[in-house]
């Protein structure tokens, strides 16, 4: 999904630009977390949550993290459905750098730069017709919808009624497996 180019997109004052969260002081350069970040920009939360899963990088465990967290305070905070949410922006600023020294030939030191970073994510709910993209999606891979309700009542619908008959002293035989071991 494609998205506006924006970085924290929103600079109106007095609106809100989604529910964010964020790690800071992380041991790990910036450039190392935005590759991962890049992975899931303008995805929707659970596609993210898949490639960050499956990401064989350090970086992705504590994106997945702050990830999880952004969904939950959008959840808790903005009473917004998990399943409706996308990456709306993400991004990883330098904190910090540790500077520690080692010791070299001929009395130098050798500089040793631990570098830290903050990494801020931020969900939104998708406008109406990103949801309806999605949804004519999994219909069409013929995957239920999100809706348990609706998918509660399809299988109901589908699920045959044994047809049981009652015998004297209260025994219930289902006609149906009785005729098919008479065949």
């Amino acid at each position: 999904m494609t998205g506006p180019k924006l970085n924290e997109a929103n600079r109106v004052v007095g609106s809100k630009s989604g529910s964010r969260a964020s790690a800071r002081y992380h041991r790990s350069s910036a450039s190392k977390v935005r590759v991962v970040l890049n992975l899931v920009r303008y995805q929707d939360v659970r596609t993210a949550d898949q490639i960050l899963q499956f990401t064989d990088r350090e970086a992705a465990r504590v994106v997945r993290k702050v990830l999880a967290s952004a969904v939950a305070n959008a959840v808790t905070n903005d009473n917004l459905d998990a399943d409706e949410l996308f990456v709306k922006a993400c991004f990883a600023d330098e904190g910090p750098t540790l500077k520690r020294f080692r010791p070299r030939a001929k009395g130098r030191a050798g500089a040793i730069l631990k570098r830290t970073c903050h990494i801020t994510l931020i969900v939104d709910r998708m406008s109406d017709s990103q949801l309806a993209v999605i949804e004519a999606k999994t219909m069409a891979k013929g995957a239920p919808s999100n809706n348990r309700r609706a998918r509660v009542a399809a299988s109901r619908k589908e699920a045959p009624v044994a047809e049981q008959e009652i015998v004297a002293d209260d025994q219930v035989v289902d006609t149906t497996t009785t005729e098919e071991a008479g065949n």
